[in-house]
């Protein structure tokens, strides 16, 4: 079953950052992914002035090597994908309807899942107004 879940403990989320070969920030706010109990990511994001900022989405890193490797890639995309919406969802519900990632290396194809846009100045943006309450929104994927 895929669960994700915020991170209350700050010592927690500096594990679980090791673990995905990220940098900890004890100012960001973190959900955690999980599959079945296995920790399948994790997402770093604070809100600001100016909105909310994705600065990671980013999987466990040396996981063992799976006996289906593509049913894991769709599966680990999947809880990639729901935790990077359930962010933006908690943002949005926080009065915040703009976000924006910052992390450095965009998995462009997941990006542009969740919702971001690429701007032409290659920023990833997404207005989160109606995002989640219109059923038939005129979101560009």
């Amino acid at each position: 079953m895929l669960k994700v879940l915020p991170i209350q403990s700050k010592l927690r989320q500096e594990e679980l950052c090791k673990q995905c070969n990220i940098r900890y920030n004890p100012d960001l706010l973190a959900y955690a992914a999980s599959v079945d109990e296995e920790l399948v990511g994790i997402c770093q994001f604070k809100l600001t002035d100016k909105g909310g900022e994705v600065h990671d989405i980013a999987l466990v890193c040396d996981r063992p090597e799976p006996q289906d490797p593509k049913a894991r890639q769709a599966s680990d995309f999947e809880a990639l994908f729901v935790m990077g919406r359930g962010t933006l969802n908690f943002i949005d519900l926080c009065g915040v309807h703009f976000a924006a990632y910052v992390g450095q290396a965009p998995d462009e194809p997941l990006l542009r899942a969740i919702g971001f846009q690429k701007k032409e100045n290659g920023a990833w943006e997404i207005n989160l107004e109606g995002f989640f309450t219109e059923h038939c929104h005129n979101h560009d994927h």
